[in-house]
C-alpha cells in the first residue's frame, strides 16, 4: 500500500497550488486491484487547485496509465488505456453543498476536511474510470469463433414456419 500523500484541501486550491506525481499500481490500495487482471504499470497524476467564478475552492486531478483489465468475452488480459480529468468543489458547510449540487446536478463537490489523502483520491479516480465490461474489439479465438459458427440461428424456425404459411 502507497504511503499517504496528505494535503490541506483548501489551502492547497486556495493558493493555486499543483502537484504531479507517478504511483506504482500494484503499492495501491487492494481495492483498485479487484477489478484489475494484474498489477503492474504505473499511474501518472496531476493535482492542480483553483478558485472558481463562484469563489469555490476546487481541486482538478488528471490521470494517465495503461493498465490490464480482464476481457469479459474472452477473460483474457488486456490493456486499457486510461484517461481521466475531474474536478471536485470544496464545500465547508453541508447546507451549501446540498444547495450547490441541487442547483447543478453535474457537479461533484465534498466536504472539505484538513487533510485530504492524494493517493486515495486517485485510486478513487480509478475506480470510477474503469470500464464496467471490458471487452476486445476482436477477441480473436478459435474456441469463440467455433461456438459462434457452431450454435444455431433461434429464428431459423420460425422463418421456416413463415416461408411454408405463403405457399
Amino acid at each position: 500500500m502507497s504511503k499517504p500523500i496528505l494535503i490541506d484541501p483548501l489551502k492547497f486550491a486556495r493558493e493555486g497550488r499543483s502537484q504531479t506525481g507517478t504511483l506504482a499500481i500494484a503499492a495501491l490500495d487492494p481495492r483498485v486491484h479487484d477489478d484489475l487482471s494484474d498489477t503492474g504499470g504505473e499511474v501518472v497524476y496531476t493535482l492542480t487547485g483553483h478558485v472558481d467564478a463562484l469563489r469555490r475552492a476546487v481541486l482538478r486531478l488528471t490521470l494517465d496509465a495503461t493498465i490490464s483489465v480482464r476481457c469479459q468475452r474472452c477473460l483474457s488480459s488486456m490493456p486499457y488505456v486510461l484517461k481521466t480529468d475531474s474536478s471536485v468543489t470544496l464545500f465547508t458547510d453541508e447546507e451549501k453543498l446540498e444547495a450547490a449540487c441541487e442547483a447543478d446536478e453535474t457537479l461533484d463537490a465534498i466536504m472539505a476536511e484538513p487533510e485530504l489523502d492524494v493517493v486515495r483520491l486517485v485510486e478513487d479516480e480509478i475506480i470510477m474510470g474503469l470500464p464496467l465490461s471490458p471487452k476486445h474489439d476482436d477477441c480473436g479465438t478459435d474456441a469463440l469463433e467455433r461456438a459462434k459458427a457452431d450454435k444455431p440461428n433461434p429464428f431459423a424456425v420460425l422463418a421456416a414456419l413463415k416461408g411454408t404459411k405463403s405457399e
